[in-house]
């Protein structure tokens, strides 16, 4: 009876699947929704994975940060590749502020001593880890620059309610250094708030709870954070405005007028930098005070205290405040029935060391999906509204009020 059945249900399902309707296309007729399908199965037969690994591998080789050489020869080949798809294609420049570090300093200077590494050592299993010429040091973007000595105090993740139940612990952060691991908000938000309780400088630590050992295994084993690792990035006051700090509301252009620093809203109010839990270690080992909230407690060998002192820590930051060029890449696809509609697709390039997973990985798919697109238009197809595909940089080296790509009517003319 069980072969009975078995040999039934084989012979059914054919005719199950024949007639089973397809799920209709909302907005199409049958016989468009036809045509759609038909046009989505050439699209997906197009789409090689291989293309993908090559260009991962050729945008990801060396450091590309903004303003840096190899970001710039990124920008040519993403252009030559659009160039070759069919798309009208041009790199639109602008010159923005991006601060590189001169001085990184951090040094727990009481009860005992102990001064940060502040560094990423290479790993042979990862050649690109050695490249030091070219990469940009652990830092925040747009910190600014200042020499301070205080206790420490440790404020979680750094938020607004953080604050709140230091408060109700009898804890106060005005004069001191604020310690915040990552995670629980944006990074931006964790100095900004600390300034406005006073704190007179900010340490960013990622805690191996959030992004380490506690997780899995970590770098090069596994894909969590190492006890060097430190995460980098911008802290600039997104909530005030994105985009390049001296041009807020317009394209960061040569001949754009530009704030005084000074006067620059975005930048941060004290200094921050980022380190990493091994450098984080010793500072919160020497903390006193309360013993953390059970939530606020990481996975580091301690008991977390939240202070302030006795850890007395000296933090230095000086910058290079220079301005750089900033590269987006336009390629642009006219529709064939609205032409002043455009659907846009857009990834940043950039990267604060060689960015495989961010942007990279979402870059190449991008690149794909206009590379197939652009060889159906060989075949006679066209889209019906004009198509934008942008490489552009990232919010800290964005213009204007845009985050990633700039699409200036100048591009089109």
């Amino acid at each position: 009876m069980r072969k009975l059945i078995a040999a039934l249900a084989i012979l059914a399902a054919p005719a199950f699947a024949q007639t089973t309707p397809e799920k209709p296309l909302f907005g199409f007729t049958s016989e468009s929704a036809q045509q759609q399908r038909a046009l989505e199965s050439d699209f997906d037969a197009k789409l090689n994975p291989q293309h993908l690994h090559d260009w991962m591998q050729r945008l990801t080789a060396r450091p590309h940060h903004l303003g840096s050489a190899y970001d710039k020869a990124n920008a040519e080949f993403i252009a030559s590749l659009f160039r070759e798809w069919g798309y009208d294609t041009k790199i639109e420049e602008f010159d923005v502020l991006f601060p590189t570090p001169r001085t990184r300093f951090v040094e727990l200077v009481g009860p005992m001593k102990f001064v940060a590494k502040l560094n990423e050592p290479a790993l042979p299993e990862d050649p690109t880890s050695g490249q030091k010429d070219e990469q940009l040091p652990t830092y925040n973007a747009y910190s600014v620059d200042g020499d301070v000595t205080a206790e420490l105090v440790y404020v979680n993740y750094g938020i607004p309610k953080d604050y709140e139940e230091l408060a109700r612990r009898g804890v106060d952060v005005k004069g001191k250094i604020a310690i915040a691991r990552y995670g629980g908000s944006w990074r931006g938000i964790k100095p900004k708030v600390a300034a406005e309780h006073g704190a007179v400088g900010c340490i960013i630590y990622s805690d191996p709870r959030d992004d380490g050992y506690f997780q899995g295994d970590v770098y090069p084993k596994g894909p969590f954070r190492n006890e060097n690792g430190a995460q980098r990035g911008s802290v600039m006051d997104m909530p005030v405005h994105p985009g390049d700090p001296l041009t807020p509301g317009v394209g960061a252009t040569k001949d754009a007028k530009r704030l005084d620093r000074k006067d620059a809203e975005v930048i941060t109010k004290i200094p921050v930098l980022p380190i990493s839990y091994s450098d984080a270690l010793p500072l919160l080992r020497e903390l006193a005070g309360p013993v953390a909230p059970t939530d606020w407690r990481g996975a580091l060998p301690i008991t977390y205290h939240l202070g302030p002192g006795p850890a007395r820590v000296h933090l230095k930051l000086e910058f290079d405040w220079k301005m750089v060029t900033a590269r987006d890449v336009i390629a642009r696809l006219a529709g064939s029935e609205h032409p002043d509609q455009w659907i846009v697709r857009g990834n940043h390039y950039d990267a604060w060391v060689n960015g495989a997973s961010d942007p990279i990985s979402g870059l190449v798919a991008e690149l794909e999906e206009a590379r197939a697109i652009g060889e159906l238009a060989k075949t006679g197809w066209r889209p019906r509204r004009t198509t934008i595909s942008c490489a552009g940089r990232s919010l800290f080296g964005a213009s204007g009020k845009d985050q990633g790509c700039s699409l200036p009517a100048s591009a089109f003319r």
